[in-house]
């Protein structure tokens, strides 16, 4: 007797170490020894992930949306059963206080460097922090900013989560989308030139390499005139850009200031006027949750790819 349960202990804890999952988050490894029963996901593009896995039954809200933008009706149908626990950053006390075990976010996307929420902060809790890659700039080194980015944090929920082959099908079935799409394009004599405008009138708020329109734009055959700031989104002077002339202004929107207001400021301001996108009028709008690392990417490179070939 003593043997056999010697044997179905063994046998047990050999399971239990079968199950646990260990993934790079940043600079961290998190191991996960069963998937996440109480998640809760930060921002309209992370929660997408989510949604695109079919984890809404291991969560138990989300935060940071309705604070910034507003929800389409695809995305109010995903989370309609849940509950938006805070709609900018999350306190510290809401994760807890909803009884969260795993919290997806990242740098700047509902936690910042040095603040309250942090992996660090949220572990005596016992609640698990799983970073977004393409914030990881903000906490060490990084390559640039690719699709790369978004199909990792795909996979690596799938194994924490314990739906690695939905993760993968998924993946497989974005890049093979993405390729046939591509391959029917025309081919560009010269990569367009691209400059990001977020938001901000005295100065810019704008994309560079780390952040994910730098990888949306050379995906769809594009440069950004901003590939060699060596930050994720930041300002620069609007002297850069008309020096830069891009041929094409890709617009984010969200948030108060509409699409339109931003192309009527850039159409209106004298300085702007020998631009070559604004001599021509060739912008290109992305909505936030395309133009941030998520699921919406397929769709941002094909926008981005028609318009550069546009007439």
């Amino acid at each position: 007797m003593k043997l056999a349960f010697t044997a179905l202990t063994a046998l047990s804890l050999a399971s239990t170490a079968m199950a646990q999952t260990t993934v790079q988050s940043c600079d961290r490894t998190v191991t996960f020894a069963t998937p996440p029963k109480a998640a809760i996901s930060n921002d309209v593009n992370l929660t997408e992930m989510m949604l695109a896995l079919k984890l809404q039954d291991h969560m138990v809200g989300y935060t940071g949306i309705s604070g910034w933008k507003t929800l389409d009706d695809k995305m109010t149908m995903g989370v309609e059963a849940l509950p938006e626990l805070s709609s900018k950053y999350p306190a510290k006390e809401v994760l807890i206080g909803a009884d969260a075990d795993f919290f997806f976010a990242g740098w700047n996307y509902g936690m910042r460097v040095g603040g309250e929420v942090t992996p660090q902060t949220l572990a005596p809790f016992g609640i698990a922090v799983y970073e977004l890659t393409e914030s990881c700039i903000h906490v060490g080194p990084k390559d640039a900013a690719s699709m790369d980015d978004m199909y990792n944090d795909l996979r690596n929920l799938g194994a924490i989560f314990g739906v690695s082959v939905r993760a993968e099908t998924l993946i497989e079935g974005y890049q093979s989308e993405l390729a046939a799409f591509l391959d029917e394009q025309s081919a560009l004599e010269t990569a367009p030139r691209v400059f990001v405008y977020d938001s901000g009138e005295d100065v810019p708020f704008t994309a560079g390499q780390f952040a994910m329109p730098n990888a949306l734009i050379e995906a769809a055959g594009g440069t950004n005139i901003m590939n060699d700031l060596d930050k994720s989104w930041a300002t620069v002077g609007w002297e850069a850009v008309v020096d830069r002339n891009p041929e094409i202004v890709v617009i984010v929107n969200y948030g108060e200031v509409t699409a339109d207001q931003k192309i009527e400021f850039m159409m209106s301001n004298p300085a702007f006027a020998d631009i070559d996108a604004v001599r021509n009028k060739r912008f290109v709008v992305l909505e936030y949750v395309e133009a941030t690392p998520g699921p919406r990417n397929i769709e941002a490179v094909k926008t981005l790819a028609a318009a550069f070939r546009a007439e």
